[in-house]
């Protein structure tokens, strides 16, 4: 029987030690360990200090094995540079950049439409590799007009992508989006398949028509009815047979505080089954009525509307343009938003793209195991661009 050092999980995270428990010969019976047909075995445990280098430097650990067990996010950064980019007589978007100047470009796509970016957003890619740019999409965020509907569709976002990437003098980039960063992500990847150097996905939403009844026709309601309540009151009985529909009027209205209950009614509902456990500070998010209007105006006028996609199996109809991209596919088991049944349908029509299921959460890219898989997911892009 071979005996050697049990190394924790926590000790594969970036630090400058950790804690290890080494076998030695017996000398106590502080363990005993038996195996079926041997005689019982005696050892004792020895905490011991082990430095990262002394880890990485052993046996143990294969080649590339750091890049693969980095899962932590990466200490807060600021942009060194930010800036607006007109892209319509209308339209005018907010864009930042971080992390390393010269370094591989990876474009960050927000989800909602209309969630806008946050800072947390540059911490899943590694400042020292990364050149890092953020964007917030029409309406959406710092980008204006607020709320804005109008020449706002998913071909738009495309072209707007397209625009920022030659404004910014760059000419390829790895594309990561999560929710309907995702839809966005595989729309521009399809389009432009030759500017994309890889994709990173999270929380697979394909805008189909199976996608939107789950989510704001009932199905998800089964899981939380509490929630769901919420969501329905707001809407008279004799308009329940079509909640999407029912909630554009409202948050189309030339009322402005009608608008405002709306929002925050569709935003609560969201904010209410993105995590796995409910966070209070993601819900108190429906509370601000700036960041609501955006949130659902935008994704309400995207969801009326289809997603402006010709089919409804667009995105699944047009995999053969980018099967070759190297991608990987981040999926929360638990995803009440955008229930696992998309990822796995996009995974079976593209089973070159790796899909890593996250057993422990729900939707948000915030929790844990997400978090975790998206740092990998990156770490592994590094690798292969060198």
């Amino acid at each position: 029987m071979k005996l050697g050092l049990i190394i924790p999980h926590s000790c594969l995270l970036p630090s400058s030690s950790c804690f290890c428990l080494r076998f030695l010969p017996p000398v106590d019976n502080n363990l005993n360990l038996s195996f079926p047909g041997q005689r019982q075995v005696k050892l004792r445990v020895i905490p011991v200090i082990c430095s990262k280098s002394k880890l990485l430097q052993s046996n143990l650990m294969e080649p590339g094995a750091e890049m693969v067990n980095k899962r932590n996010l990466y200490s807060p950064i600021e942009p060194y540079n930010s800036g607006s980019l007109k892209v319509s007589d209308i339209h005018t978007l907010y864009w930042e950049q971080s992390g390393k100047p010269d370094g591989h470009p990876v474009v960050f796509l927000h989800g909602g439409p209309g969630g806008g970016t946050a800072p947390s957003n540059r911490r899943v890619f590694d400042p020292e590799f990364y050149r890092i740019i953020l964007f917030d999409q029409r309406g959406a965020g710092k980008s204006t007009p607020h709320a804005c509907l109008e020449e706002n569709t998913t071909w738009d976002l495309v072209n707007d992508i397209e625009k920022l990437r030659e404004h910014l003098k760059i000419p390829e980039w790895q594309v990561f989006g999560g929710s309907w960063g995702s839809t966005l992500a595989l729309a521009y990847s399809q389009t432009h398949p030759d500017k994309v150097t890889g994709l990173v996905l999270r929380g697979i939403f394909m805008l189909r028509k199976k996608e939107i009844d789950w989510f704001y026709e009932g199905g998800a309601a089964a899981i939380y009815p509490d929630a769901w309540e919420q969501f329905r009151n707001l809407i008279p009985e004799n308009e329940r047979g079509g909640f999407v529909d029912a909630y554009h009027k409202r948050l189309n209205s030339d009322d402005l505080e009608t608008q405002y209950a709306a929002a925050r009614a569709w935003t609560k509902w969201e904010m209410m089954t993105s995590y796995l456990r409910p966070n209070n500070e993601n819900i108190l998010k429906a509370e601000d009525d700036k960041f609501s209007l955006a949130f659902a105006r935008i994704e309400n006028h995207y969801f009326v509307n289809k997603g402006f996609f010709p089919s409804d199996s667009y995105l699944l109809d047009n995999v053969d343009k980018i099967r070759h991209i190297k991608t990987t596919i981040v999926q929360g088991r638990y995803d009440v938003c955008c229930p696992m049944m998309s990822a796995w349908d996009l995974h079976k029509a593209w089973p070159e793209a790796e899909l890593k299921i996250v057993d422990d959460a729900g939707h948000s890219a915030n929790e844990a195991g997400i978090a975790a898989e998206l740092v990998v997911a990156n770490e592994k892009m590094k690798a292969l661009m060198g």
